[in-house]
């Protein structure tokens, strides 16, 4: 396997943005897959946040990333969640 150059040293503060539509079980929802990946994830310190309409939420969880291949799985499920509009 290719190994890719990344500008990150690991480990490292890494935060991961997730917007989505304000529906009941989202942030739930979202938490699971974070600490599915990053087990050591403190869930008490995510971020929330409204769009001014209330249409959409966002949560910032700011993980400990080990690796590069961690970061990549992470977002890969995280954009294939169906309630997920944006991962950044």
């Amino acid at each position: 396997m290719e190994e890719r150059t990344t500008l990150l040293e690991f480990p490292c503060a890494f935060p991961i943005k997730i917007m989505g539509e304000a529906r009941e079980g989202f942030a739930d929802a979202m938490l699971e897959i974070v600490l599915r990946h990053a087990p050591d994830f403190v869930a008490a310190s995510v971020e929330m946040k409204a769009s001014s309409s209330g249409k959409y939420v966002s949560l910032t969880c700011t993980i400990t990333a080990v690796s590069q291949s961690q970061l990549d799985e992470l977002y890969r499920e995280i954009s294939g969640h169906p309630m997920v509009s944006m991962a950044l």
